[in-house]
């Protein structure tokens, strides 16, 4: 049995007095992780996206977004070392989880990491949009495979869409990068 009481500013809430009616689900939620090694926490809506999350709340703007239903993988960061595509992701779901964006794979020196370098050195971008999404997708498999073929890059990179350029540069960077690992 529910009882319906306004309280003082006029909104109308519910007293349950049956025990067994489901919980009602919290409108925010803390979010604690640990973002490109530094840990974090935030208050968020409940139904917030990592890629908003990480643009809005962490002006963390590396995270692109562009097709927001998981198609071109320009959103993609690293959880827990895994590639997600986190226009679709709950923050919320990545609570206690280790992130890395495009922003922390840079050395405090600003030097950059292996597989950026490696999409510098060889021309593996053009406009850009797709580059943080692809170098991390990259970066998750040269830690999975020292040596990836070309069709093991290929199949790996599927998930992220690039327009401008035929895909041969991005794979030429992938595998330099994989030879700039091995020394």
């Amino acid at each position: 049995m529910t009882d319906a009481t306004e309280d003082a500013s006029g909104d109308v809430t519910d007293e349950t007095e049956d025990a067994s009616e489901p919980p009602r689900p919290s409108e925010t939620v803390e979010v604690s992780v640990t973002l490109n090694g530094e840990a974090v926490t935030g208050t968020v809506d409940a139904g917030t996206f990592l890629s908003s999350f990480l643009r809005r709340e962490r002006y963390l703007t590396g995270t692109h977004r562009a097709c927001e239903s998981t198609t071109c993988g320009a959103c993609t960061v690293l959880v827990d070392g895994d590639p997600v595509k986190s226009c679709n992701v709950l923050a919320a779901q990545v609570d206690g989880s280790d992130l890395t964006t495009v922003e922390g794979l840079a050395d405090d020196d600003g030097s950059l990491h292996p597989v950026q370098r490696a999409f510098w050195d060889t021309h593996g971008l053009q406009c850009g949009f797709c580059t943080p999404g692809m170098v991390l997708s990259s970066v998750a498999l040269l830690e999975e495979t020292d040596d990836p073929s070309v069709d093991e890059i290929r199949t790996h990179l599927s998930g992220n869409v690039c327009r401008c350029t035929g895909y041969t540069k991005i794979i030429e960077s992938v595998k330099r990068a994989a030879e700039a690992t091995d020394d």
